[in-house]
């Protein structure tokens, strides 16, 4: 199994944007925690994380000519109006799992909506950056079938 992690804008500044909402983990902690979980289970992981839409977009395209077998992605603020993400999404056959480290939903009224997670397998969010490992356990059990 091959499975992309996908982080879009202001992520690279976790540990330091925000802590109280986002908490004090940097995303290479993430990424780390998410490399020993797909060694322990045979999975190869790649990451990539981007303030430009177009960088991700191009990271969602390449999906179907890299073999991938899934992508846990957090758009960050792209999750609220980027209908070009969404469109991405929607037009290749690799299932995605959108994820949000805060509750987007008890969060401002401009933060609850996705435009994306309707062309998503299911969405993530609240779970702090727990939210990746649950994605990517979500990946594993699709895996066996279940």
């Amino acid at each position: 199994m091959k499975l992309l992690i996908l982080n879009g804008p202001n992520l690279n500044r976790l540990g330091k944007r925000e802590p109280d909402i986002y908490g004090a983990e940097t995303l290479e902690d993430v990424e780390q925690k998410l490399d020993k979980l797909a060694q322990q289970h045979g999975v190869e992981v790649s990451f990539f994380q981007s303030n430009i839409e177009g960088a991700l977009i191009d990271k969602i395209h390449e999906a179907e000519d890299t073999g991938l077998n899934g992508i846990i992605f957090n758009p960050g603020a792209f999750t609220h109006y980027s209908i070009a993400l969404r469109d991405a999404v929607a037009s290749i056959n690799v299932p995605v799992i959108e994820i949000h480290i805060s509750n987007i939903h008890s969060r401002e009224s401009f933060r609850q909506l996705s435009v994306i997670a309707p062309v998503c397998i299911g969405q993530m969010s609240g779970f702090g950056t727990n939210g990746y490992e649950l994605a990517f356990q979500a990946f594993l059990l699709q895996r066996k079938g279940v």
